[in-house]
């Protein structure tokens, strides 16, 4: 596996990302640290990756805890500021940041990446609409964003096609580092006389607790056996699974009645390898994408961004609800009403 191909993207689209964020300032710029953390941490995995042999499931969720809690981190801090003028900003990365959980997918990883970077594309478009007329710096802290998830996927697909892959020989991956040592323990002070008698009282009550015998006991709180690790299983777990808000579906042949509901504005849908088949999706979402599709139709009720295929042959796409449209009107003396369609900009 290559390293150095992720290591172009941090110092290409993520470095200009990183620079920009800095120009803004405020909460962008605090994010874009949190971000970069997060790269780093995947940076230090995929470097594991490539030297040692794969690792049992147990070792893989250890050893993904880092991540996990980085991209944990920045998604909090966007729901800490959701008042913040920025907060489009700090939704587009916090909606597209899960992307870095492609580690954990298989077998077609690199439509994951895409598919995160598209439902951040709510917000970027959001951001677009508020600040191309003010400052273009967030335009261009847009196309670093979009540029970098962009080359991520590039990556994965080339070096990464159906899963992380590993080294498959060498040592075991050595676990996360340990957690930093605890605090000191505090400095003993110089008793004075008067806190001695105090002492004296102390021992003698201690000293009474021991005589107590075998009802020493009694006040003992009791170990249920939910606090048992080894008959609670929720003990045991591991950290939470990356979450997406991707649904899939994947070589289904002939089927006519496969629904997808309660779906929201950050959800994307990916059909991969279907045949004959007929999807109904309930809602609106943020995009749609068949990818290597026959002959299959697609129903959906309305779409923030878009709807795209990919290598599909005789396929179809219906929406219920009516298609935006923007007309501009205007009198023409003599001549009436005259309307004409008025072309995007963005």
């Amino acid at each position: 596996m290559s390293v150095q191909g992720f290591t172009n993207i941090i110092q290409g689209p993520l470095t200009q990302y990183l620079q920009i964020s800095q120009q803004i300032g405020g909460d962008v710029g605090q994010h874009s640290q949190l971000v970069h953390n997060a790269f780093q941490v995947q940076f230090q995995y995929l470097t594991l990756a490539s030297q040692s042999k794969q690792p049992s499931q147990p070792e893989i969720i250890n050893l993904l805890k880092p991540t996990s809690d980085q991209i944990s981190a920045i998604q909090d801090f966007r729901e800490k500021n959701r008042s913040s003028k920025f907060f489009n900003h700090l939704s587009a990365i916090s909606e597209s940041i899960p992307a870095l959980g492609w580690v954990t997918v298989s077998p077609a990883p690199a439509p994951y990446v895409k598919e995160m970077n598209d439902a951040g594309q709510f917000y970027t478009n959001r951001v677009l609409k508020d600040w191309k007329e003010k400052d273009k710096k967030h335009v261009e802290w847009v196309k670093a964003w979009i540029q970098t998830l962009t080359e991520l996927q590039a990556f994965v697909k080339q070096h990464h096609t159906t899963g992380l892959v590993w080294a498959g020989k060498g040592v075991a991956a050595p676990p996360p580092p340990p957690p930093g040592c605890p605090p000191p323990p505090p400095v003993l002070t110089d008793f004075s006389a008067a806190s001695t008698a105090g002492g004296d009282a102390d021992r003698s009550a201690l000293f009474a607790q021991i005589n107590q015998g075998e009802n020493i006991t009694r006040n003992l709180k009791k170990v249920t056996s939910e606090m048992q690790t080894h008959k609670n299983p929720t003990l045991r777990e591991g950290p939470a699974p990356f979450k997406t808000p991707a649904r899939t579906g994947e070589y289904q042949k002939g089927n006519h009645n496969l629904l997808v509901e309660n779906v929201e504005m950050n959800n994307v849908v990916y059909l991969f390898r279907c045949t004959d088949s007929t999807v109904v999706i309930k809602g609106k979402l943020n995009s749609i994408t068949l990818d290597s599709c026959k002959k299959t139709s697609v129903v959906f009720d309305s779409l923030v961004s878009a709807m795209e295929f990919i290598n599909c042959q005789s396929v179809q796409m219906q929406t219920e609800y009516p298609v935006p449209e923007q007309y501009k009107t205007t009198v023409v003396p003599g001549k009436g009403l005259s309307t004409i369609i008025v072309e995007s900009k963005g």
